[in-house]
């Protein structure tokens, strides 16, 4: 019996990863195995950063409202525990925002917390 391969479908898989190891430097675009790998570590990598993105926001986010809340003789943990404590549901994304684009809407909420 003569051996059967299914090539269409190995050669399908290979392309699929040397088009996403298009504009790769050197190897890393044309070798099956090289590709292979350098494919596998940029997907790896990728799902790692779209977690660490909300990190690196978050982090924005407060020192955002950090200064801003500074402007106003505040700290920023004393600006989040007294929003918690009066109840006010704004968000770090949120507060950033005001504290960036709409500064009298800011200090709007500093004062009600106050």
């Amino acid at each position: 019996m003569p051996r059967s391969v299914n090539a269409v479908a190995s050669r399908a898989r290979r392309k699929k990863v040397l088009a996403r190891a298009k504009g790769y430097f050197g190897r890393r675009k044309n070798v099956w195995t090289v590709a292979k790998n350098t494919v596998e570590k940029g997907l790896l990598y990728a799902y790692e950063h779209r977690k660490m993105k909300k990190r690196d926001y978050r982090g924005l986010w407060i020192v955002r409202i950090n200064a801003a809340a500074r402007e106003h003789g505040m700290s920023y943990s004393q600006l989040i525990g007294k929003i918690h404590a009066k109840g006010v549901v704004l968000n770090r994304k949120v507060l950033a925002d005001l504290a960036m684009n709409h500064p009298a809407a800011f200090a709007a909420v500093v004062q009600k917390v106050k």
